[in-house]
């Protein structure tokens, strides 16, 4: 269980929103590397127990045509022009063991979960002169949960994004900064599976609750990313806003403002001799 574990948090770790490489005329067709990160989070949104995580990952990125490993996701994309992007990606949260979590205690265990779907992706600003680009995403994903031995249907999400993202946001520095914000809608398969109490799992200080379908909070994220040499840095601080949300008067939600960070360092010590142009703001 514990290599499963961390295999997720590997996957939280690489798709968390942080900004990306300096803007460039050509970058590798593909990269590989190592690196290592911190992780502070919590055990799932709402929740006000939170679990830190020190581990190694693996970094690739591959810029080809119609599969793309990059950007913290795997996109398959289906159509692009200049400025609208329409792609299938994923996105992944890590188990949680319900003993270990007070407001669950006595509940089953969570699974890992991971989502997957068409993601629009539209540029609605891009300046290479003063190095920043704003975008919009679209992203509408099935979530599965999975104990490794089955996998099963938990309901649909959508969450838009405004993203933005300034390179050598210092000048001369070459730091660069990412912002992201949005809402999160999902049905109520989604909230169930994380914020329902069924009777039987009731208690005198947990009161059976089932939630409905519609809005699931807010997310602002921002971030910060360095290139120096054969090394990538990158920190972010992410928020949740839960208040308005379908899901706030669970006895699961033990918080309305949730917060997740963290930071790496990665090592790349391979790449592409053959370069291709840079599509930084799909």
């Amino acid at each position: 269980m514990v290599w499963r574990r961390l295999f997720l948090v590997f996957f939280v770790l690489m798709i968390s929103v942080l900004p990306q490489k300096a803007f460039c005329a050509e970058k590798p067709l593909w990269e590989v590397g190592i690196g290592g990160g911190f992780l502070l989070m919590p055990d799932y949104r709402g929740s006000d127990q939170t679990r830190a995580y020190l581990l190694p990952f693996p970094y690739a990125v591959y810029r080809g045509g119609i599969l793309r490993v990059e950007d913290k996701r795997i996109a398959a994309r289906i159509f692009a022009t200049d400025r609208v992007t329409l792609d299938a990606s994923g996105y992944g949260a890590v188990p949680v063991r319900s003993n270990d979590n007070e407001a669950r205690r006595g509940m089953p265990d969570l699974d890992p979960t991971f989502e997957f779907g068409p993601a629009l992706r539209i540029k609605l600003l891009e300046s290479r002169e003063n190095r920043y680009t704003l975008t919009v995403a679209l992203p509408l994903r099935a979530v599965f949960s999975t104990d490794f031995s089955s996998v099963r249907y938990e309901g649909t999400v959508f969450a838009p994004r405004v993203n933005f993202v300034k390179g050598d946001v210092i000048p001369g520095t070459g730091l660069s900064l990412g912002l992201s914000a949005g809402p999160m809608f999902a049905d109520r398969g989604y909230h169930d599976y994380f914020y329902e109490v069924e009777p039987a799992h009731a208690t005198f200080m947990r009161p059976a609750y089932a939630p409905g379908s519609g809005y699931s909070g807010s997310t602002l994220t921002a971030g910060l990313g360095k290139n120096y040499k054969q090394l990538i840095f990158h920190a972010f601080i992410s928020t949740d806003f839960l208040q308005g949300a379908a899901f706030e008067d669970s006895p699961l939600v033990k918080t309305k403002t949730s917060l997740m960070g963290g930071f790496s360092v990665t090592w790349v010590f391979l790449k592409s001799q053959k370069n291709v142009a840079d599509e930084h703001a799909h």
